[in-house]
């Protein structure tokens, strides 16, 4: 039975083919391995010494196929023992005799009961077939020895980029390979420095261990310069030091993110046709990439140590204009015109293949690029929005002397940001919760990993549901976050509460009321894991909200933004299994946001079973920057 865990093929030396040649000629396995392949491995064992055996013959036809020999593939993988196993031995007359208790019958008596049970080997077939097949034996050995000393003066000594991959590494991770286009070294080292650790993952049917035997495959061939791995793909993508970050991408002129790209002199904006004169300008910006630097400082910059959500999508915004304006347009930035605008929604709405990736792609990474695809006229809108406020800004400060976007048409938005089809009603979140309490997991028995976090993420769910707040605002709660409130500070409110302290949107810090029973089930994960006594404890400070036990031993870690949004997803996916046909629909479409949409509408809702509370509260509490926001989610009609 062959090994699950896949192994590259041997490498060919000397003592390869004195070894096999040995073995041809007659000479015992273990003295053979002893005397020519010792280095390998100090165990004698047989198993051990035949499965080499057939490593090396697979080395061998691998080998013969590399040189576009495939008869000679097929030659060195046979044994030669196979074609004498034909040749029957049969026992001496004496010894048959003593076997059946015949020894008091007369010998032609033993001659006639010796017939009757061996007849090939009173009529002469028996010796005629084994001398026929020690012949076919005889033959096999000559021509196999033949083949060995071929292959030793042809044989190629080091691995080539355009070689296959069948002819270097194990079969089955070879076809593997093959089924996923990349069929040659070249392509599989290409394919692991562009993906980086965990390149095999776009592979079916090769795991973590296959993985690093071809990984410490191509580790042993490192001076070989077109086969040599880069130090990233040794680790997990959010491990990588900011120098090797750095030094995986070279800056050039190409689909770059904004600190990479490099834009040609002669459309870097120097001389824009909108320029304003450098004299009367209100900023140190030369040209277009420090003037959109400018502009992104302006809106905050991004803090010490992280990156808001805001921050990106302006950068990404501008971003994406920048690299449009000089490798499609042709055009510095600050001579782009209305019409140049108008063809950028276009573009927006319909972009090349080469210019859309996969989603979450890490900056430093090659595979990074600006689009996923086509944006749809929500995100147009965004875009144009963002773009329009990043000239106003140029203009004010007479960097240039127009807007281009000015009076570029938005395309049209879906009605109402708020709108009721975008959250859950009563009835739905009813069932929601009854299937969370009757099993929250509903997670198959064997993964494991989603049925240690599935607790974490139904919390996050009721957490979401009954505070209103963003999930990034929960992902970075912590439990020392967490405050006394008194029953007087919520209207209707019978029982003692609690109010998390949040820091929003603008560094504004606000205090959102939390139901006991959600402060209670935490305290209850709290204790269940011994990680501290109580929400009071000051051992339980820096403990997130959301906290998450992968084992029971584990300490305790917290969840970051996309990983929540993307478990509450496939928690939803996974839950709507078990509702009718119509709250199936709305659970496959339901996301974290629409939870705080829930939220508003019944904050806001007159209904007789909801908790109905001022304008000027929910507003307060949902972190709104003016009452027209929060006015979106009262009931109509």
């Amino acid at each position: 039975m062959s090994s699950p865990i896949a192994r590259p093929a041997r490498q060919l030396h000397r003592g390869h083919f004195a070894f096999m040649r040995a073995l041809l000629q007659g000479l015992d396995e273990k003295e053979s391995w002893n005397r020519y392949l010792q280095s390998e491995g100090a165990s004698t064992d047989l198993r051990t010494i035949r499965h080499a055996i057939a490593e090396i013959r697979d080395a061998f036809a691998a080998a013969a196929r590399r040189e576009a020999r495939p008869g000679m593939a097929r030659l060195v993988r046979l044994d030669p023992e196979r074609f004498s196993a034909a040749a029957k031995s049969f026992p001496t007359l004496e010894a048959f005799a003593a076997e059946r208790g015949l020894e008091d019958f007369s010998e032609a008596e033993q001659a006639e009961a010796y017939a009757e049970a061996y007849p090939d080997a009173t009529t002469g077939g028996s010796e005629r077939a084994r001398r026929g097949g020690l012949t076919q034996r005889s033959r096999v050995i000559a021509q196999q020895l033949d083949a060995l000393r071929w292959l030793e003066s042809h044989m190629a000594p080091e691995p080539r980029p355009g070689d296959d991959v069948k002819a270097w590494l194990n079969p089955a991770v070879a076809t593997r390979l093959h089924r996923c286009g990349l069929r040659t070294l070249g392509d599989l080292v290409a394919h692991i420095n562009l993906v980086g650790a965990r390149w095999w993952c776009q592979v079916p049917g090769v795991g973590v261990h296959k993985a690093a035997r071809v990984m410490a495959w191509l580790d042993g061939h490192v001076h070989v310069p077109a086969l040599r791995l880069q130090a990233h793909v040794r680790m997990p993508p959010g491990q990588v030091p900011p120098a090797l970050r750095n030094s995986i991408v070279a800056p050039a002129t190409a689909l770059l993110p904004l600190e990479k790209f490099r834009v040609p002199e002669a459309l870097d904006g120097r001389q824009g046709k909108y320029r304003a004169p450098q004299a009367r300008c209100g900023l140190r910006a030369t040209h277009d990439h420090a003037a959109i630097s400018a502009w992104l400082e302006a809106k905050g910059g991004p803090p010490a140590g992280k990156v808001s959500a805001t921050f990106r999508a302006y950068r990404k915004e501008a971003e994406r204009l920048l690299l449009w304006s000089v490798l499609v347009r042709a055009k510095a930035l600050s001579s782009l015109s209305a019409d140049d605008a108008r063809a950028y929604c276009a573009f927006l709405a319909d972009p090349p293949p080469e210019w859309c990736g996969p989603r979450h792609q890490q900056r430093w990474s090659p595979r990074w690029r600006p689009l996923e695809g086509p944006l749809s006229p929500a995100a147009r809108s965004h875009a144009v929005t963002v773009v329009k406020a990043l000239f106003a800004f140029l203009v004010r400060q007479n960097y240039m002397t127009a807007n281009p976007f000015a009076d570029v048409a938005q395309p049209p938005r879906r009605k109402g940001a708020f709108s009721a089809d975008r959250t859950l009603t009563v009835a739905q979140w009813d069932r929601l919760e009854a299937l969370l309490a009757e099993r929250e997991d509903r997670v198959d028995d064997t993964d494991r990993a989603a049925r240690a976090t599935a607790p974490a993420v139904a919390r996050a769910l009721r957490w979401l549901h009954a505070t209103g707040l963003r999930i990034s605002e929960l992902a970075a709660a912590r439990c020392g976050d967490l405050g006394p409130l008194a029953p007087a500070e919520v209207p209707g409110a019978s029982a003692p509460q609690w109010q998390l302290s949040i820091e929003g949107k603008g560094t504004r810090r606000r205090h959102v009321p939390v139901p006991a029973e959600l402060v209670a089930e935490l305290e209850r994960e709290l204790s269940r894991h011994r990680a501290c006594e109580g929400i009071r404890d000051p051992a339980c400070g820096a403990i997130p909200v959301l906290v998450c036990f992968a084992r029971a031993d584990a300490a305790p870690r917290g969840w970051s933004s996309s990983g929540l949004a993307k478990a509450i997803k496939a928690l939803l996916m996974r839950l709507s299994k078990h509702c009718d046909a119509t709250d199936r629909v709305v659970l496959r479409k339901a996301s974290a946001h629409w939870l705080r949409h829930s939220h508003g509408f019944g904050a806001l809702s007159e209904r007789p079973n909801q908790l109905s509370r001022p304008l000027e509260a929910v507003r307060r509490h949902l972190g709104h920057a003016s009452l027209a926001t929060t006015a979106g989610y009262r009931p109509r009609g």
